[in-house]
């Protein structure tokens, strides 16, 4: 009978420890460390969630680990004191934090952080200030930044997520009022409506009077890169950042690009997985990957430990390669060794690397969108009430609408491994004054499931032109008997918000101002796909 020989680990625990940052501010939070010995180095982890994210820390593989680890609430938020403000605080609380910590007589003077998306964010926004006693970071599913990415893609203002997260912060900020003996009723009467029902939230008109979230109004009024955005882009320089940084990203994530330009500027290992924001198990949307492709599977809570010691010896990129469903370990992201190659719309339904030639194939093709019934968003790199609605969806259903057009391969006879960045370059024209042009890559398996890879959309500002989609990055394999879709329409909704076509501000578009637009597109666009050979 096998028998373990371990000794028990006593353990002294803070719950609530003061650590005043430098305007005053008290901010609270956890403070665990080994009874016995020391000093220690730290991990902090930051959050504006409350205590229900301290549980889903590492804190016993990371004390066993030889670290003491500090979970504080974000100013604002949880039981720290003051007015929570997204991301412009998140920088110098940081640094203020670690100074405290290495203040400690339990600290050896050396702190690390980890987290995921906000709480990354965190991590990378104090790594900026470069303070003293900082060593290294672990940054899963995080912007790289707080327009470009996070609030806007494309152009295009990110809707559903955008209220997901305003209406979770805007509670959390009321609950942290109540507990201070605020009155908050009117709030929470304003913001209720909005928790209880996002899809009709969603489709207030103009958007920029959704009620209930502090911060609506300048995420809306703001669509272009102005001195808004550059405010807190001032607070996560990239070229600030000095210390070792892993990142960790999942194919169906919303920060995928994020995460991606985060390691394409700090370098560091890079591991993807088939994942969404909010799970890495073994299956993601309607597809299971399998045992393997779990983030439990890949010990990959031991190995970002080990990063943080300065231990790794793992692999510089370490990516899933889905419709193979391994692991694969590669030398660089992207890989040099895939070759972009063009597959043309051919306006009869074709896609196919050859140029179109037959007058069906070579005729412009049209569809008519219609803002007041935009394309359902259905599966992607989503942050939903829906915990569902994410990652690979059967788009049959979308693929029936009048308004996407569909551009399908012939029954692959072989493998073809697409791994690295995809875009679109679509050549269209509209009668409306603006409009959105999105594009979605499929796998059509051969018992005519078509499922979501991944998507993009652009939002133009031209009647007519040549526009690029960026579409991020995945691993797939469209396996030998299946077929390559791609989708082309004017709306992922709620996904995005919708372009009423008018050449204004979308955000201040009533009801009336919603038009119906006429779309052509020509048969010189194509996606880039890049193909790994085999």
């Amino acid at each position: 009978m096998p028998k373990l020989n371990r000794a028990p680990l006593p353990l002294a625990a803070e719950h609530d420890t003061p650590m005043p940052v430098r305007d005053g501010t008290i901010l609270r939070g956890d403070v665990y460390r080994p009874a016995e010995g020391g000093p220690f180095p730290t991990l902090l982890v930051r959050t504006p969630y409350g205590e229900g994210t301290f549980r889903q820390v590492p804190k016993i593989p990371a004390l066993e680990a030889g670290f003491a680890v500090v979970l504080q609430h974000c100013r604002g938020r949880g039981s720290s004191d003051g007015e929570f403000r997204p991301w412009l605080d998140e920088g110098a609380d940081g640094h203020d934090t670690i100074a405290w910590i290495t203040a400690q007589p339990w600290s050896n003077g050396e702190v690390v952080m980890s987290g995921m998306s906000y709480l990354a964010g965190c991590a990378l926004q104090a790594a900026a200030t470069r303070p003293p006693g900082l060593k290294a970071v672990v940054a899963s599913m995080t912007p790289h930044d707080f327009h470009d990415g996070l609030k806007y893609h494309g152009g295009a203002f990110a809707l559903g997520s955008a209220l997901n997260w305003g209406a979770l912060q805007s509670m959390l900020g009321l609950l942290h009022g109540m507990e201070a003996g605020e009155d908050v009723g009117a709030a929470f009467g304003a913001l209720l409506p909005v928790l209880g029902d996002q899809a009709a939230a969603a489709r207030t008109l103009p958007v920029s009077g959704v009620p209930g979230i502090p911060w609506w109004r300048d995420w809306t009024s703001h669509p272009e890169r102005d001195a808004y955005w550059q405010e807190a882009a001032e607070t996560l320089r990239h070229d600030r950042i000095e210390v070792p940084v892993m990142h960790v990203a999942g194919w169906f994530d919303l920060f995928l690009s994020g995460t991606l330009e985060n390691h394409r500027r700090l370098g560091g290992p890079l591991v993807i997985g088939p994942w969404s924001h909010l799970a890495q198990g073994t299956g993601t949307g309607r597809l299971d990957f399998g045992f393997a492709a779990s983030a439990q599977a890949l010990r990959l809570e031991q190995r970002q430990l080990s990063f943080l010691k300065g231990e790794d010896t793992g692999p510089a990129v370490k990516i899933f390669v889905m419709g193979d469903d391994v692991w694969r370990d590669e030398e660089a992201w992207p890989l040099a060794r895939a070759v972009e190659t063009r597959y043309r719309f051919h306006s009869d339904g074709l896609l196919s690397p050859a140029p179109p030639s037959t007058p069906e194939a070579t005729a412009p093709a049209a569809f008519t969108h219609d803002p007041r019934d935009p394309v359902p968003t259905t599966g992607g790199p989503l942050l939903l009430p829906d915990p569902t609605n994410v990652g690979p969806q059967d788009q049959s259903g979308v693929e029936l609408r009048s308004d996407v057009l569909c551009y399908t391969t012939e029954v692959l006879t072989a493998d073809i491994e697409v791994t690295g960045p995809v875009s679109v370059t679509l050549h269209g024209s509209t009668s409306a004054a603006s409009t959105d042009w999105t594009a979605k890559l499929v796998d059509v398996y051969p018992d005519g499931r078509a499922m979501s890879v991944v998507d993009g959309i652009v939002r133009a500002s031209a009647p007519s032109g040549v526009h690029e989609i960026d579409l991020v990055a995945t691993s797939q394999v469209f396996k030998a008997g299946h077929r390559i879709r791609v989708e082309v329409s004017s709306s992922n909704f709620p996904r995005f918000d919708r372009n009423p076509g008018t050449g204004g501000v979308p955000a201040e578009a009533s009801e009336a101002d919603l038009s119906v637009q006429h779309q052509t597109v020509y048969p010189d666009s194509y996606i880039t796909l890049p193909v790994v050979p085999r």
